[in-house]
């Protein structure tokens, strides 16, 4: 028997040899051992890279500028996010977010005017709850609009189904023939009753 192309094949060696290091542990278990120690570091440091993207922002020694920052952005939507203010986010926008807010109330900026610039760039709907007015209202009453038109959508469809179901179906000729045989037949037998 030959060996297979590409296997070196040792003279007297036994099935099932595998080569060893110098640890005594065969070679492939040292490989995977290897491979599993660089999976296991990369995890890791992906994981510190993560932890320092998503990290908060550092936090100035102000506490009285960082509750005005926490104020403001209690009112800010998240532009990313699904239905949280720019406080409640880690996402990456919102931390910048922040972080401008912070630098323009350390510049002497108003809390009116951080919002105020905010809305200029970004619009109304930048604030977690956008004033009613023209533009605006689809924010306010779309999601009830949609409601309203899918529940009627779903009442002309159950109505149209309990429309058709209470009507009786139309018979065709050879059901009417085989109805007209059977109610002569009905009739005969009453008639011998």
């Amino acid at each position: 028997m030959s060996p297979r192309p590409g296997r070196h094949v040792r003279e007297g060696s036994r099935a099932g040899f595998r080569p060893r290091g110098e640890d005594g542990i065969p070679r492939a278990a040292g490989t995977a051992r290897r491979l599993a120690a660089i999976g296991a570091l990369m995890l890791v440091l992906g994981a510190a890279v993560a932890q320092e993207t998503t990290g908060s922002p550092p936090a100035s020694r102000n506490a009285a500028l960082e509750q005005r920052v926490e104020r403001i952005a209690s009112v800010l939507r998240c532009l990313v996010c699904q239905n949280q203010t720019i406080a409640d986010s880690h996402a990456e926008l919102a931390i910048d977010l922040k972080n401008q807010i912070r630098e323009q109330l350390a510049r002497g900026g108003s809390e009116r005017s951080v919002i105020d610039y905010m809305v200029a760039r970004y619009g109304d709907f930048v604030l977690y709850k956008p004033p009613l007015r023209t533009h605006t209202i689809p924010l306010w009453f779309g999601p009830a609009g949609f409601a309203l038109v899918a529940a009627v959508a779903v009442a002309l469809v159950l109505r149209r189904r309990s429309y058709d179901n209470s009507r009786p179906a139309a018979l065709d000729t050879g059901e009417r023939e085989r109805l007209a045989r059977l109610m002569a037949s009905d009739d005969a037998q009453a008639q011998r009753r």
